[in-house]
């Protein structure tokens, strides 16, 4: 069966899972074909990142004329589909966030993304994420393309549900990913209770490289690591100021950022103000394999998130065998459960959040291991990779095409 792979960008550093997802899905018997919206980041730092990018085929990179082209040959070819496009484009720019201008541009994007999956054969389209990707693949469905589904992952769908038009693309869509329970009810909040059955619950997952690596036990390691983007959602400006609490009451941790992005300025200027440099220190982007060998060095990972969908890097330490400590946000308690496999606090609160962290480095090793291990349990139940992948491929086998109906 051939299905394509509709993403605003890809790869990219943080979307490990889709590739996983992508490699999972192919080893079942799928040809997939990767289409990116916008050109790959200049940052990618992982060899399979990269194998990535020479598959992936970027629709902004065919060019306005080509673009233009496209949706031409649409209007002549398919010209009743080309109008139902056309008044949806009107009907959710009119007054919408982006405007009338850039739903233009979503047509233009939909008749490449047409015309490409005409070629490849493509039967189905399956988009990450529910912003201006999904428009597009809605967008061509409508001019005659094939059938889409979407993977909501959270924040941002559910942050602005009415800008992006989310029940409608609910409507349209063969059927509707959710990657938690926490996500599958918000995405109820936001559809007729008639569609809800097109609503399916399919979580991201780490493959055998976390799943079988062998357990490094945690030595006396002092070292928390924090992977993620540098931003405010990840709550990294009061994780420096928990690390000076504990600084200053002489527990002596040390404290790995792995990650970039557009707050690290932030982040260095209260490294420098709380005088953290010997004990905090960022990385920039890595590779998985040096992720997972930060992860394997510390005691536990922490991730003091305000706002989420479910972190994969917390299966990732989970599954490697590291406790984590994060917050009582979306899907995020599903997964990390107080006191068995890590510590939940409240998102925002700096107290607590130097507790969690006193009381990680408080645990003897046995402890924090057995944790470690009751973790990847659950992940190996929950996240496994390859069996996510397997359910979503029976979402395709009955709903691609509209077969089912």
């Amino acid at each position: 069966m051939k299905i394509a792979y509709l993403t605003n960008q890809y790869p990219k550093v943080s979307h490990s899972f889709i590739r996983r997802e992508i490699t999972a899905l192919e080893a079942l018997g799928f040809e997939v074909k990767r289409y990116s919206v916008r050109h790959t980041p200049d940052d990618l730092v992982d060899e399979l990142d990269k194998q990535e990018k020479e598959k992936t085929r970027v629709v902004l990179a065919a060019g306005g004329f080509a673009m233009l082209w496209a949706m031409i040959c649409v209007k002549l070819r398919h010209p009743f589909g080309w109008i139902k496009a056309v008044l949806e484009a009107f009907r959710i720019g009119w007054r919408s966030e982006r405007g009338l201008l850039i739903h233009f541009v979503y047509l233009m994007e939909a008749a490449v993304v047409y015309r490409w999956a005409k070629r490849d054969e493509v039967e189905h389209v399956h988009v990450h994420f529910g912003t201006n990707p999904t428009t597009v693949a809605m967008l061509c469905k409508l001019m005659g393309g094939p059938t889409f589904s979407f993977t909501a992952h959270g924040p941002e769908e559910f942050d602005k549900p009415l800008a992006i038009h989310l029940a409608r693309k609910i409507v349209e869509a063969e059927f509707c990913v959710a990657i938690s329970s926490f996500g599958k009810s918000q995405l109820f909040r936001w559809c007729h209770h008639d569609h809800w059955a097109k609503i399916k619950e399919v979580h991201c997952g780490v493959n055998a490289k976390f799943l079988e690596a062998p357990l490094r036990p945690i030595m006396e390691s002092r070292k928390m690591v924090c992977v993620g983007r540098l931003c405010e959602q990840k709550g990294q400006l009061l994780l420096m100021q928990a690390a000076r609490r504990l600084r200053d009451e002489g527990q002596g941790c040390e404290l790995l950022l792995v990650g970039d992005g557009e707050m690290r300025e932030d982040v260095e200027r209260l490294i420098n103000q709380y005088r953290l440099g010997d004990c905090v220190k960022i990385t920039g982007w890595q590779s998985s394999e040096e992720i997972v060998e930060a992860i394997e060095l510390s005691r536990v990972m922490v991730l003091p998130s305000f706002n989420e969908g479910l972190p994969v890097v917390i299966m990732e330490a989970l599954a490697l065998g590291r406790p984590v400590i994060s917050t009582y946000v979306a899907g995020i308690p599903e997964l990390v459960k107080d006191g068995m496999n890590g510590w939940l606090v409240p998102a925002g609160n700096v107290t607590e959040l130097a507790n969690a962290m006193r009381k990680s480095m408080d645990a003897n090793d046995q402890e924090l291991e057995e944790m470690g291990r009751v973790g990847r349990k659950m992940v190996a139940e929950k996240h496994d990779a390859m069996q996510e992948a397997r359910r979503l491929a029976g979402l395709f086998q009955q709903y691609a095409g509209g077969k089912s109906r």
